[in-house]
């Protein structure tokens, strides 16, 4: 990886692209919703909790936002409280 493909902007475009391109339309919004709204604000911390999120099965990533199963440690804290929120979501008509 070159310096320019770590730098921050090219981090977040990755991220972006992958936050929308899931595979299921559910999950490109609810994924996607939240980078769109939260990304903005994020430090390294936030950018390497999300690009850590992003790994994981959409199933899962769901459940946890859902509330449907229970959140690992690893994701457990104030992002992952902001996606379970789910006021970030917005589906186009």
């Amino acid at each position: 990886m070159t310096e320019t493909d770590s730098s921050p902007q090219h981090r977040l475009a990755r991220m972006k692209f992958r936050a929308w391109h899931r595979g299921t339309r559910e999950a490109d919004y609810m994924i996607g919703c939240y980078f769109d709204r939260y990304s903005a604000g994020w430090d390294e911390a936030d950018m390497a909790w999300f690009e850590r999120l992003l790994d994981e099965d959409d199933v899962d990533i769901m459940a946890w936002a859902l509330g449907t199963a229970d959140v690992p440690a690893v994701y457990a804290g104030p992002q992952m409280e902001a996606m379970r929120r789910l006021d970030y979501v917005t589906i186009p008509r």
